[in-house]
Parts: structure tokens; sequence; C-alpha cells
């Protein structure tokens, strides 16, 4: 009986032993876990600078008459015709922006006219931008607003920024290394910003000659921003 109860006894203590060691050595119980590599962080900024290509404008109608069928009715006249005097000037994506009709009052609450508005949007190449306006204004548009300015190749252009971007981040950790003596090594992750709106450069570029409204282009910078992770060597 002595025998059996040391026999016990020393068993219990090496399973305690055993668990006790998984408690305190939680990675024994898991198995080896590799360290993740030592890694910088930056931040890279590109810009490309480019002069826009394309111009949209929107031309509108304001019309007033003593009833509302009235000022629709004029307004929807004249307004055929602008949209058609844009199409022959060369305008592109026509599409309405606002129709709206509103009576206008006096001091006691009276009705005393109606009012009633209609604009469209076309586009066009920077060059053919003011013939548009002069096309719309002759055919009875009497608001006009724009041109909004922007680049056909926008997309391209904003991932030139994007490599721009991660070439200013790599640049930046070369910084860091040079001053704390390591290397830098491959990428490990990049994590892109919100593309941000364009931002015009106010440096104007010489308009096509022409008797139309005169449209300078200028210039637009085109930008990216982006966080990117490298290993250290």
């Amino acid at each position: 009986m002595r025998r059996l109860l040391t026999f016990t006894l020393v068993a219990a203590a090496v399973v305690a032993a055993a668990a006790f060691a998984g408690v305190g050595r939680p990675e024994a119980a898991r198995g080896d876990v590799a360290a993740s590599p030592d890694t910088v962080t930056t931040t890279g900024h590109g810009v490309v600078t480019v002069a826009p290509d394309e111009a949209s404008v929107t031309a509108g109608v304001h019309t007033q008459a003593a009833t509302a069928a009235g000022a629709l009715s004029q307004n929807a006249t004249l307004m055929n015709a602008v949209v058609a005097a844009l199409k022959s000037a060369g305008g592109s994506n026509l599409q309405t922006q606002q129709v709206s009709l509103y009576p206008q009052t006096n001091s006691q609450n009276q009705v005393t006219a109606y009012v009633a508005d209609n604009s469209v949007s076309a586009k066009a190449k920077i060059a053919g931008a003011g013939r548009l306006i002069d096309a719309a204004v002759a055919a009875g548009a009497n608001t006009v607003n724009g041109p909004s300015l922007d680049v056909s190749d926008r997309d391209a252009r904003y991932r030139d920024a994007l490599g721009k971007a991660v070439e200013d981040a790599r640049a930046k950790a070369q910084a860091l290394a040079k001053a704390g003596g390591f290397g830098v090594g491959q990428v490990s992750s990049v994590t892109e910003q919100s593309a941000g709106a364009p931002v015009p450069v106010f440096e104007s570029a010489a308009a096509a000659k022409s008797d139309a409204t005169p449209i300078e282009p200028g210039t637009q910078d085109v930008t990216a921003d982006v966080t990117v992770t490298f290993r250290i060597n």
C-alpha cells in the first residue's frame, strides 16, 4: 500500500508540473510563433500637374409670365432652342440640371407672376467651350454657369501620382534609415488615402485664338497620398 501511494503521488506531481508549464508558457502549448519582422512606416505624397482639356458649361433659361402654364411654355420653347444650339456647337453629354416653376408674390402674399427655370449642361474640348456659351446665349439662354474644367484621362494621371507617392514614401524611409543605421527592404503594406478634388493652379495657358468667349485652361494638380510600411534589413 505504501508503494502504491508513493507512485500515485509522483504521477500526480508530474501531471501538475506539466499543466503548470503549459499555463506559464502558453507558446509551449501552441508551438513556436515567428516574431514579425521589424518595419518602418512613412507617408508619401505624389503630384502630377496637367492642363485640363475638357470643359463643362451649364446654360439655362429664366422666364416669367402671368400664369404657370405661360411661364413654362415660354421656357420650353427657348430651352429647346438652347439644347439644339449646344448640340450644333459640338456639345456632348447633355444633361438637364434643374427644372423649376414657382410663384412670385407681393407684400400682401398675392401671386403676381410665375417664374420657370430650366438648365442643361454640356461638355466640349477646351477650344470649343467658348463656342458653347456663345451658341447657348444666341439661342435664348439668359443664365450661364461654368465652365468646369477637367482632365479626360484623370484616372491614368491619378495612377501616375500614386506611383510618385510610393517613391516619396520610400525616400522618407531611406532618410530615416540613414539616420537610424538600418536598411530599407521590400514593401510590407501600402494603404491608399482618399483621393481629393483636383487642385487648380492659377497659371493660365493660352486659349485657342477665336472670336468665341475665351476660356483659359490653366493647369490642375492631380494628387495622391499613401501610407507605406517597409521591412527593415
